[in-house]
């Protein structure tokens, strides 16, 4: 089993920060939370309810802890205001007396005390995080796969309709749609917030895991906003994983293998930007800032992984970033391993993303025009249109070829399409770079760039 990861808690909110800053952090740590627990309390049923109040006590601090300050325990003060509204929602509601009654005996019990620190396991067989715990009764066995893990980034990890959609290629028209007929479906259904015990967790674990990847490759890569890096999204991931690996239901090769997958990535963190908030490619970014330290328990994880026959995507995509992260410097790194890494991982889960980013791999082990072609011959390549991502790799490989006008027309298509301020000012460089070559191009070659990375 994997060494303690670093994040076993909720990392403390950032000392000094203003009240907004604060309101954010505590939505993205107390989301789950403090709907697992509004929801054990209220019922599965009311999940649009719990969502509501959890929504109103975060506005409620920002515009009380604006005007008055930051109370000494905040998530205590979140807390008590969202059972308080609660309690309130539910007297509107004018539910029987004696239901009422118990519920409000409940809340007032739980909003008098304030809340400790996340427990990973109270038994070998019991869920008691309840974060996690929300986590498991959002993919319920009769849910829909995608519809588990839309429903539990909404609800779980406090995103947006458009963070869901970008992060499922999809409109955010028909992400509302698909969240409102699974509510419905659930509350019809009359799910409960109790969960089997031991091995019957296990038909539900595919969809927890697969939540947990996307709120990790969103704090790894936002969708929009001023910061590329939201590492707060990815130490709640870890967390969450790790304590879902010391579940003996969760204890499977493939949790170990993602696990290992955000270890080893979040390793990286330390050099992704530089000290102006700016993308540093992989290879500009200094190693020497790279935490063994994570990078260690991720190797561990990964070794936990390798025990019996399965090979999951997150096999595959922690073997790439082992490649990475066990190369002594960037021209060492083992393309041709990662390529065969895409190449299986495309068998098992195509998509394509995945064709994106083995066409990469395939640049850096055949050269640009090969990858160009492999980006050419992806399958259902129009659902990339409207991502920067592909105009931008077509962007570096043209540019590499010499190809300066097609460069500078793909670099502006990637900048009009992106989202995330510092992927803004990369694009904006290079387009700048490109167009200047191609309007001032005297036949020399121009200045080497190195190449474009799968990271």
């Amino acid at each position: 089993m994997p060494a303690a990861t670093p994040y076993p808690t909720p990392p403390p909110a950032p000392a000094g920060a203003p009240p907004a800053q604060l309101v954010e952090h505590f939505f993205r740590h107390e989301t789950g939370r403090l709907h697992g627990a509004l929801i054990r309390l209220l019922g599965v049923q009311h999940m649009t309810l719990a969502e509501d109040v959890a929504q109103e006590a975060m506005l409620r601090a920002l515009r009380t802890w604006s005007m008055g300050g930051v109370p000494a325990n905040p998530s205590a003060w979140i807390t008590r205001v969202a059972m308080n509204l609660a309690k309130d929602a539910l007297r509107h509601q004018r539910m029987t007396g004696v239901k009422e009654s118990a519920i409000v005996t409940h809340f007032e019990l739980g909003a008098s005390h304030a809340p400790t620190p996340a427990v990973a396991v109270e038994s070998a067989h019991i869920i008691r995080d309840d974060a996690l715990r929300l986590l498991f009764v959002c993919c319920h066995p009769s849910v829909a796969p995608d519809a588990q893990v839309v429903l539990a980034l909404k609800v779980l990890c406090g995103f947006s309709t458009g963070e869901i959609a970008r992060a499922f290629l999809s409109s955010e028209a028909a992400i509302e749609k698909q969240l409102t007929r699974t509510k419905q479906r659930i509350q019809g259904a009359g799910l409960g917030f109790d969960l089997p015990e031991g091995e019957d967790l296990a038909p539900r674990l595919d969809g927890v895991l697969a939540a947990l990847y996307l709120l990790f490759n969103e704090g790894y890569k936002a969708s929009a906003g001023d910061r590329l890096l939201r590492e707060e999204l990815c130490q709640e991931a870890i967390r969450l994983t790790s304590l879902l690996v010391a579940h003996p239901a969760g204890r499977t090769p493939r949790s170990h293998a993602l696990l290992a997958l955000m270890l080893l990535t979040a390793a990286r963190f330390p050099s992704r930007l530089d000290e102006h908030g700016d993308l540093l490619r992989l290879d500009d970014q200094d190693r020497s800032k790279w935490d063994q330290a994570l990078i260690g328990r991720g190797l561990v994880a990964l070794a936990a992984a390798a025990s019996g026959t399965e090979l999951s995507e997150y096999h595959l995509q922690a073997g790439i970033a082992a490649t990475h992260c066990t190369a002594a410097d960037y021209a060492s790194t083992d393309w041709v391993r990662i390529l065969r890494h895409y190449d299986e991982l495309y068998r098992l889960k195509p998509s394509p993303i995945v064709a994106l980013n083995r066409a990469v791999a395939v640049a850096h082990v055949s050269g640009p025009q090969a990858g160009l072609d492999a980006v050419a011959a992806i399958p259902e390549r129009e659902r990339l249109e409207s991502h920067y991502l592909l105009h931008a790799v077509m962007g570096e490989l043209n540019w590499r070829l010499n190809l300066h006008r097609a460069a500078a027309g793909n670099f502006r298509r990637a900048l009009h399409l992106a989202q995330v301020g510092p992927e803004q000012l990369y694009l904006t460089r290079m387009l700048e770079r490109t167009s200047g070559a191609s309007l001032g191009d005297d036949g020399e070659s121009p200045a080497p760039v190195r190449q474009p990375h799968a990271s």
